[in-house]
C-alpha cells in the first residue's frame, strides 16, 4: 500500500476514536486560573509588606529587593508544589518565533546530604541561559554564550504539567534585547509617559495609559495520518503542491457551522487546560474555508495576552495530537482557498476603566477620543512601512490581498460616520454636537432596539476602526503579537509627543485647549488622510488609487524588512528609548535569514518531492498506460491508433510534464547552490525573492496537471479533498 492508502486507512480508526473526558460536570468559574500564581494568590502566600512592593513593581517598576525577592520566591515555590510541580523554568520568548524554557527541579540537599525543595530569590529574578544557539543577528559571536533571563512580575507565573512557568525577558550579556518581551515592555513605558500627560488634561484622575489586546487565532485542523503522509506538511507548514478540490468554501457552509464532533472535543479540551491558566477564551467557531475555525478571548492587557497567545498555540498543538489531529498555523497552508491570520484589536485603557478609543456623550471624552482617533491615523499614516514590516513574514506574505485577507497596502477604515466628524474637524468645526450613536428601530416584536455602531465593519481593510478599538487584520496566524503591538505601541508614542509639544506650545501662548487641539487635529487630518479609505481594498482600482495617494505596495519580504534598518525608523526607536541601531539591525539580519531559510527549506523539500515521488509515480502510470497501447496493438491491429489514442495522449502529456519537472528543479537548485555562494545576506534574500522562490510556483503548476490525469490509485499524496474535510 502507498502513503496515502495507509493514511486514509489510518483515518478511518481516527474517526472512531473516543477518548473519554467529562466536560459536563466542569464549571468554568471553579477552574479559571487554578494553575496561575496570580496576584490574589500571592497575597496568601508573602507579608503584607512585601505584598505591597509586588503591588507597587507592577504599577510603577519599582525594583524589588533580594529579601523581597527571596520571600516571594519561597511563597511561589509553596504555591507550586501544592500544585504537583517539581520543576521550575525561566519562560521567555527569543527571537525565533516560539518560546523557549530551560527545566530545573527543586531539588537540593542540606549539609547532611538529605534533599529537600529549594528556590530562592536569585533563581526567580535572573537565570543564565546559553545564548549562543538564539538568534541574535550579530549582536553576539557563537562563542560569546552568555545571556539573561529576568523575571516580568506583570505577567503571572503558571503551571504546565509538572513545571512552574515564570514569564521573564531575553537580553544578551551586553545588554540589548534578544526577545519580543523585552521592547514591548518598553513600548508600554513609553506610551503611558507621554499618553498620560494629555489624558490628565480632561482626567486629572488617571494615573495609567496602558494598551489592550483580543487576538482572534484562526488556524486548520487536519487529520493526523494525513498529515503525516504529506512531507511538505510535516517539513513546512504548508502543501507544496496540490490541485483544487471541486468543493472547498465557494458554498459558504462551514463559516459558523456546526461544530464537528471530533473538533468540538478538541476544543473543549483546549478551553479547560486554558481556563486553568487563566486565559479567557470566550469565542469559538467554524470559519469560512473547510476545516479552518477560530478561538478568541476577552481582551486583556497587551503584555498578559501576548503571553496567553503564544501559551494558546502551543497548547494547541499539544492537546490536537491527543485527538489525532494536528494545527496548521501557517498562514497559507492551502493554494486557493482563506488562509490564517491572528486579526488583533487594540486599544488604549486607562486604570480608572476608561477606553480612550470608545465614542461618548461627553464633550470632553468625545474631544479625548479624538485626539486618540487621529493620532493613531497619523502615526499609522507615518509608520505604515514599519507596520507592515511588523507583519510580513514568509507565510504571510502568501496570504496577504487574497481569499479575505487584506492586501499589503496599509489603509485604515473608519467608516461613514467618523469619516463625516473628521471631514469637520479638518475644517476645524467642533463636532461636540454631533450625535456619536444611534438606534436601529427594526419594528419587530419581541426585538429590542439595536444600538448601532457608528462604524460598519470592513472585512477588506487591513487596519479597521470597529466602534471602540483599531482592528489590525493583517497579522498572521502563527505570529507573535508583540510584533505589531510593539510596531503600533511605539509609532503611537512618537505621534503623541509631537501632538503634546505643539500642543503645550499653544497653550503657553495663551490658545484656548479646545482651540488648540482642534487645529492640531485639522492639521493632522490634512497631513494623513490620504490612509483612509473606506471602499473595496481587495480592487484592481485601489492599487492604482493607493499609488496616486503615495502609499507603498511592498509585497516581498526583503524589501519590506527593509523598513526596519532605514533612518526614519531607527531614529523613531531611539527618540522613545526601545531599541537602537544595532538592536533594529540585528533583527533585521534574523528576519532577513529567517526568510531565506524557510524558502530554502521549501526548495529542498518540493525538489526531493517532485524527484523522489511525483517523477517515479507519473512514470509508473505512464508504463501502464504504454502496457495498454502495446496491447491494443496486438488486438486490435490497423485500429490500434484509434483504440490506443487517448492513452498515447495522455502519456505524452506526461512526459511532457515530467520533462518539465526536471528541468524546473535543476534549475531551481543552480539558482539556490548561486544564491548560497553570497556572503551579503541581502543580497542573497532578494535573489531568493525574486529568482528562486517563482520556481517553487511553476514547479506546483506542472505537478498539480500531473495530479489531474493519473491514476487516483497511484497518487501517493493524500489530497485536497481529503485533508480539508475533517471526518
Amino acid at each position: 500500500m502507498n502513503p496515502r492508502s495507509i493514511a486514509l486507512q489510518k483515518l478511518h480508526e481516527n474517526i472512531h476514536y473516543n477518548e473519554q473526558i467529562d466536560f459536563e460536570n466542569i464549571r468554568i468559574s471553579e477552574i479559571f486560573g487554578i494553575n496561575v500564581f496570580t496576584i490574589q494568590k500571592m497575597q496568601r502566600y508573602i507579608s503584607s509588606s512585601t505584598y505591597a512592593k509586588v503591588l507597587r513593581s507592577i504599577e510603577t517598576g519599582a525594583k524589588i529587593s533580594r529579601i523581597e525577592a527571596d520571600e516571594i520566591a519561597n511563597g511561589m515555590k509553596k504555591w507550586a508544589i501544592e500544585r504537583g510541580a517539581t520543576h521550575f523554568t525561566h519562560w521567555f520568548q527569543p527571537l525565533t518565533g516560539n518560546t523557549a524554557e530551560k527545566h530545573d527541579s527543586f531539588l537540593a540537599f542540606d549539609n547532611n546530604k538529605l534533599p529537600f525543595e529549594s528556590f530562592d530569590g536569585s533563581k526567580l529574578v535572573q537565570q543564565e541561559p546559553d545564548a549562543s544557539s538564539f538568534p541574535s543577528g550579530g549582536i553576539r559571536n557563537t562563542f560569546e554564550a552568555r545571556g539573561y533571563t529576568a523575571w516580568d512580575p506583570t505577567s503571572p507565573a503558571f503551571i504546565i504539567g509538572d513545571t512552574l512557568c515564570i514569564p521573564t525577558i531575553f537580553i544578551a550579556y551586553t545588554g540589548e534585547s534578544l526577545d519580543y518581551k523585552t521592547p514591548l515592555l518598553k513600548t508600554l513605558e513609553a506610551l503611558n509617559s507621554v499618553a498620560l500627560p494629555i489624558v490628565k488634561l480632561f482626567r486629572p484622575e488617571v494615573k495609567k495609559v496602558y494598551p489592550t489586546l483580543g487576538w482572534e487565532q484562526e488556524y486548520f485542523l487536519v487529520d493526523e495520518a494525513l498529515f503525516l503522509a504529506r512531507p511538505d506538511l510535516v517539513l513546512t507548514g504548508r502543501t507544496l503542491m496540490g490541485h483544487a478540490s471541486a468543493r472547498d468554501q465557494q458554498l459558504n457552509d462551514h463559516y459558523f457551522g456546526s461544530i464537528p464532533l471530533r473538533v468540538k472535543k478538541f476544543m473543549q479540551e483546549l478551553e479547560i487546560e486554558a481556563y486553568k491558566l487563566g486565559i479567557p477564551l470566550k469565542t469559538r467557531h467554524n470559519e469560512v474555508a473547510p476545516g479552518q475555525f477560530e478561538l478568541a478571548p476577552i481582551y486583556e492587557h497587551v503584555n498578559l495576552a501576548v503571553d496567553h497567545n503564544q501559551i494558546i498555540m502551543a497548547l494547541m498543538q499539544e492537546i490536537a495530537k491527543k485527538h489525532r489531529l494536528r494545527v496548521l498555523l501557517h498562514e497559507k497552508p492551502f493554494k486557493g482557498i482563506n488562509g490564517s491570520g491572528k486579526h488583533n484589536n487594540w486599544s488604549l485603557m486607562t486604570d480608572t476603566g476608561i477606553n480612550l478609543l470608545q465614542p461618548c456623550h461627553e464633550e470632553n471624552g468625545n474631544l479625548l477620543f479624538l485626539i486618540f482617533l487621529v493620532n493613531t491615523i497619523k502615526a499609522v499614516y507615518e509608520f505604515q512601512d514599519l507596520l507592515r514590516a511588523s507583519i510580513l513574514t514568509p507565510g504571510n506574505a502568501h496570504r496577504l490581498g487574497g481569499h479575505e485577507a487584506p492586501p499589503s497596502i496599509i489603509s485604515i477604515f473608519v467608516g461613514k460616520y467618523l469619516t463625516q466628524i473628521l471631514a469637520k474637524l479638518e475644517k476645524q468645526q467642533n463636532p461636540e454636537n454631533d450625535e456619536l450613536d444611534d438606534f436601529i428601530k427594526l419594528d419587530v416584536a419581541n426585538i429590542p432596539e439595536i444600538l448601532l455602531d457608528n462604524t460598519d465593519r470592513n472585512r477588506t481593510s487591513p487596519f479597521a476602526f470597529t466602534g471602540n478599538r483599531f482592528e489590525f487584520r493583517a497579522v498572521g496566524a502563527s505570529a507573535n503579537c508583540a510584533s505589531p503591538m510593539i510596531a503600533i505601541n511605539a509609532a503611537l508614542t512618537y505621534q503623541l509627543r509631537q501632538f503634546k509639544d505643539e500642543l503645550y506650545a499653544m497653550l503657553n501662548r495663551g490658545i484656548k485647549k479646545e482651540t488648540a487641539i482642534i487645529q492640531i487635529l485639522s492639521k493632522y487630518i490634512k497631513q494623513a488622510k490620504n490612509i483612509l479609505f473606506e471602499g473595496n481594498n481587495y480592487s484592481q482600482q485601489w492599487i492604482e488609487e493607493a499609488k496616486k495617494r503615495g502609499l507603498s505596495n511592498i509585497k516581498d519580504v526583503p524589501s519590506a524588512l527593509q523598513t526596519l534598518i532605514e533612518n526614519k525608523t531607527i531614529e523613531m526607536f531611539e527618540s522613545i528609548n526601545v531599541l537602537t541601531k544595532r538592536e533594529l539591525n540585528a533583527r533585521y539580519n534574523i528576519l532577513i535569514e529567517d526568510y531565506i531559510l524557510k524558502t530554502q527549506i521549501e526548495v529542498r523539500v518540493l525538489g526531493d518531492l517532485a524527484v523522489n515521488h511525483i517523477i517515479p509515480i507519473a512514470l509508473k502510470y505512464q508504463n501502464l498506460l504504454l502496457e495498454n497501447i502495446a496491447k491494443w496493438k496486438e488486438v486490435a491491429g490497423k485500429d490500434a491508433d484509434i483504440m490506443s489514442h487517448s492513452a498515447f495522449e495522455t502519456a505524452k502529456n506526461i512526459s511532457l510534464s515530467i520533462n518539465a519537472i526536471k528541468d524546473l528543479v535543476s534549475q531551481m537548485h543552480a539558482e539556490r547552490q548561486n544564491a548560497d555562494n553570497i556572503s551579503d545576506i541581502r543580497q542573497k534574500a532578494f535573489i531568493y525573492a525574486n529568482k528562486i522562490e517563482p520556481f517553487l510556483y511553476k514547479i506546483r503548476e506542472k505537478i498539480d496537471e500531473l495530479e489531474l490525469i493519473i491514476d487516483d490509485e497511484y497518487w501517493t499524496l493524500p489530497k485536497y479533498r481529503e485533508l480539508l474535510f475533517l471526518r
